[in-house]
């Protein structure tokens, strides 16, 4: 389940202009600027630690975790992590922003897929298990958000496939991809292409005779001009 044992975000409001200097003071003085919204309530500009913030994203449930979020000054509140901006080179957090849960209202998101096992088809037919779809959409209570949706693979023949509609399904969830939509499958290897200098050539005609068709062709443009 995404609602894991972390401690309360604490999160001090901003004051003054949002601009990249103040972003960057915020960073120096070891913060990483923020935005909390969501439940009917105002957005709220805010400071957090990006050290708790780094360790929910690097958990189980990822940014699908719900967690304690205390803003200074409001009342304590049920928060996930929505968006999160990354520093390109060094990959440190510059930004992210917040959504109020409310903990009794079904929510939408993302969760992977991870599949357990290896298909016979690859094991004693020589295929290859190409997983296609490695996060699907679900709706669901947010006490009830997997941190991620395990399927067993091991059954699965030479092309054989499984589909959303094969996922695990139970009360809690709903799917809200189409249920056709292929999750994985077993397939073949594809041949490489034979290489360009080991391709054999079609024996060409004799020269002699590409000489007689030409000449043959051009006959009676010849005697058009004739004429």
């Amino acid at each position: 389940m995404a609602v894991a044992t972390f401690d309360a975000v604490v999160a001090t409001p901003r004051e003054g202009k949002f601009n990249k200097n103040a972003a960057r003071r915020v960073r120096v003085a070891g913060k990483i600027p923020a935005v909390v919204y969501g439940a009917g309530q105002d957005a709220v500009a805010v400071t957090v630690d990006p050290k708790i913030i780094t360790k929910i994203l690097h958990s189980e449930s990822g940014h699908n975790t719900i967690f304690d979020l205390n803003v200074e000054g409001s009342p304590a509140a049920k928060a996930m992590i929505v968006d999160w901006q990354n520093e390109p080179i060094k990959g440190r957090l510059l930004h992210i922003d917040l959504k109020r849960i409310a903990m009794d209202k079904a929510m939408r998101v993302s969760v992977p897929v991870q599949l357990i096992g290896v298909p016979t088809g690859v094991k004693t037919q020589g295929g290859i298990l190409d997983h296609v779809l490695r996060e699907v959409e679900i709706e669901c209570l947010p006490a009830d958000i997997p941190s991620h949706i395990d399927v067993d693979v091991n059954g699965l023949e030479l092309h054989g496939a499984i589909h959303i509609s094969d996922l695990p399904h139970s009360g809690s969830i709903k799917y809200l991809g189409e249920e056709t939509a292929t999750v994985a499958h077993v397939t073949v290897i594809k041949e490489e292409a034979a290489p360009a200098d080991a391709l054999v050539a079609a024996p060409a005609e004799p020269e002699v005779a590409k000489k007689g068709k030409t000449e043959t062709a051009a006959a009676p443009a010849a005697d058009t001009k004739k004429k």
